[in-house]
């Protein structure tokens, strides 16, 4: 059965515009959710002592420090502080001894993790530049891999898979971390390899079938590829189902971002870059 792609052309520019602006008003207004790593703060994983101690009972006896509690496979917890603007390591280790004074003797200690606002600070620098760079870096390559539309279907998508990351983050209100960055530039990089796999289909197509009309040979080129397209981002989502359900807390929201990154790496490709190579004359392209 042959997909009809081309068809719904226009249509993919209306959907992409609207997600962009949608992730746009998200990211003016709502922000980033930023994780301790870059916001900073104090991270503990515990584990009660006796199943008495609830979640609750925590969250009532920490309820002067605004904590946030997130149980972790049924048994441990993990509890995340936010710090003054500006504290000190003094007033830092203070904020710990104080919450392990009303802890007590009713926890064990897992993990305890201190983030300064300065260093949060470092690692927001730090992983805009990683992001800056990165972007450059593809930028470079499509420019050197490709010429003329499909040098621009490369890129136009490229900014689209950026923005949208982005959005997806600030919509869903998912924890923006240095994990985060990791699977930014994942996801586009798993978008920008399923882009050069059909670019390159499309180019042997347009060399074989001389006189076929652009919108059926963009169609043909896809369908071929469309196998191998959905069995790659199947497995991979697969994979992040599993670490999902069976990876514990502090992968969800991994899993969750990845899979979202594969499926718009996927949608992108097919809609967008595939897409926009309708408006030029590929016959006369040279790369």
């Amino acid at each position: 059965m042959k997909l009809h792609f081309m068809k719904y052309r226009k249509l993919s520019y209306w959907v992409s515009g609207i997600l962009v602006a949608i992730s746009i008003v998200s990211l003016a207004t709502r922000g980033l959710n930023y994780g301790i790593d870059f916001a900073g703060g104090i991270s503990m994983e515990v584990t009660p002592v006796s199943a008495e101690y609830t979640i609750d009972k925590m969250r009532t006896d920490l309820a002067a420090f605004s904590p946030e509690l997130q149980s972790v496979d049924g048994s441990s917890i993990l509890l995340r502080v936010g710090l003054p603007k500006g504290a000190t390591d003094a007033e830092q280790n203070t904020r710990v001894r104080e919450i392990k004074d009303i802890l007590g003797d009713k926890v064990q200690y897992s993990q305890v993790q201190i983030v300064g606002p300065k260093i949060g600070g470092e690692l927001v620098r730090g992983g805009i530049l990683a992001i800056l760079v990165s972007f450059v870096l593809m930028s470079v390559y499509i420019w050197i891999r490709y010429r003329g539309g499909y040098a621009v279907g490369s890129f136009v998508s490229l900014v689209l898979d950026f923005v949208l990351m982005f959005g997806f983050f600030s919509v869903a209100g998912l924890e923006f971390n240095q994990t985060s960055i990791a699977v930014i530039l994942m996801g586009i990089g798993y978008s920008i390899n399923d882009k050069v796999v059909n670019y390159d289909r499309i180019d042997e197509n347009i060399k074989k079938y001389h006189k076929m009309p652009m919108t059926d040979l963009i169609d043909l080129s896809i369908n071929e590829m469309m196998h191998r397209t959905v069995m790659t981002s199947l497995s991979t989502i697969l994979a992040m189902v599993g670490l999902y359900l069976f990876g514990g807390l502090m992968l969800q929201d991994f899993a969750v971002a990845m899979t979202f990154a594969i499926v718009m790496g996927t949608l992108t490709s097919i809609y967008i870059s595939n897409v926009i190579l309708y408006h030029f004359n590929l016959r006369e392209t040279k790369y």
